[in-house]
């Protein structure tokens, strides 16, 4: 019968000086990088996403994240005269529910503005969509403000902090609007 000696044995060290090692192991961070890194990690959630199906660009919107927002029936039921309501209170939730309804009609123009404005960017940037950052072509907002007939500013703010996903990767809706670089003679590409 052979003796095999055990792993410590063969290294040439004691037990209790592997059992030590072990103890300090435990002990250490096992993410050391951590301590550098930055705290906060912020995940970008598409606001919309473009898909290529077949040779057509389909634009998508992520409603994932918005709440399905509805006037509570008991409140329309009170207005209607279903309830027994006093002329004060009437009006207070007459004046709330008009609100409310002013809020779930400007979050519906702002998604069906947003769709615009991404489908008219891939109008414009048909070939970046189709072969990449190389292909990416000057675009201004006036571009898009003209093409869906909407004013410059309101472009400006759906496209601050959205986000759409494409085949060619996430990027800022803000990303597709630039000048163009300017060449030694003057053009611009």
């Amino acid at each position: 019968h052979t003796y095999h000696p055990r792993g410590f044995e063969i290294l040439g060290v004691s037990l209790d000086e592997v059992l030590g090692a072990a103890r300090v192991i435990s002990n250490l961070d096992p993410k050391p990088g951590m301590a550098f890194g930055q705290e906060d990690v912020h995940y970008i959630t598409p606001d919309i996403f473009v898909y290529k199906i077949g040779d057509e660009y389909v634009v998508v919107l992520n409603d994932e994240g918005l709440p399905n927002l509805r006037i509570n029936s008991f409140y329309r039921n009170a207005l209607a005269g279903a309830a027994e309501i006093d002329a004060k209170a009437g009006e207070y939730i007459q004046e709330k529910m008009r609100g409310a309804m002013w809020l779930i009609k400007s979050i519906h123009q702002r998604q069906r503005t947003i769709y615009k404005v991404t489908k008219s960017i891939v109008k414009f940037q048909r070939e970046f969509f189709d072969g990449g950052i190389e292909h990416l072509k000057p675009l201004v907002l006036r571009d898009v403000a003209e093409d869906i007939e909407m004013h410059e500013s309101t472009i400006s703010r759906v496209t601050t902090n959205k986000y759409v996903q494409t085949p060619q990767g996430l990027f800022e809706l803000k990303y597709f609007f630039n000048s163009g670089i300017s060449t030694m003679r003057g053009e611009t590409i």
